[in-house]
């Protein structure tokens, strides 16, 4: 089954560059498709108590996006509450994060989708487990990535970075371009070295134009703070693979 549905791995360039926000916003748009979107984020920590169990807003985001598809505990069946790496975090609570776990609960969703849309945890090589980075769970799922880039100062180093580590891991791993996100209202200040003071971020006028020419894979889209959907369109079904 998992080689006849179409996927997508959202993965950052860091924590907080709005991941969940992303891969939101294009299982939103598949779903205006018609199409049976799946939405898949094997471990999450940071959880918040609500009663006796523990949300993963993240997943809660997803679900709702994607139309509210299967059971929405099948949306992240391995939850932690501290705000740490997923096995660390486990860790704290006297648990471990299931390897075997991270694999079977995509099958869920092959089961009853068309496509679909897998997030990761941080970066590309943020531990999963003690031996295991979500690098791993993206090369085996095989599904090309979509890089999330925060559009401020240090994007272009941060991006590239990323795309070398996706190039290099294992055989290699298949990406099908870059989004560049404003997940803040206005630009960070960042530090002009003249006397401690702070200018806003310029660079949030040049890193596209820089990312677009630098690097390989394609930017996919520009997305301003608040932006709804993606302008011009993507034809997201087009770049999954299965």
């Amino acid at each position: 089954m998992r080689e006849s549905v179409r996927g997508l791995f959202i993965t950052g360039t860091d924590t907080g560059v709005g991941k969940t926000y992303v891969a939101a916003l294009v299982a939103r748009a598949l779903a205006a498709q018609g199409r049976r979107v799946g939405v898949y984020k094997p471990v999450a920590s940071g959880c918040r108590h609500e009663g006796d169990r523990l949300v993963a807003d993240d997943a809660v985001n997803l679900w709702e996006a994607a139309g509210r598809p299967g059971e929405l505990e099948r949306v992240c069946p391995q939850r932690f509450a501290a705000p740490l790496a997923p096995h660390l975090a486990a860790r704290a609570e006297n648990g471990r994060v299931d390897p075997e776990q991270l694999r079977r609960g995509l099958d869920y969703w092959l089961d009853r989708s068309d496509v679909v849309i897998v997030e990761g945890v941080g970066g590309l090589m943020s531990p999963l487990t003690d031996d295991e980075y979500v690098a791993d769970l993206a090369y085996e799922f095989g599904y090309p990535l979509v890089v999330v880039a925060r559009n401020a100062l240090g994007a272009i180093n941060q991006t590239l970075q990323t795309l070398i580590t996706a190039a290099t891991f294992r055989r290699g791993l298949s990406i099908a371009g870059i989004v560049l996100n404003r997940p803040t209202p206005t630009g960070e200040r960042v530090a002009t070295g003249r006397n401690g003071g702070f200018d806003a971020d310029a660079s949030i006028e040049s890193n596209s134009d820089e990312l677009a020419r630098r690097c390989v894979p394609p930017l996919l889209a520009e997305l301003s703070y608040g932006a709804t959907g993606f302008e011009p369109p993507v034809d997201w079904f087009a770049l999954a693979r299965s």
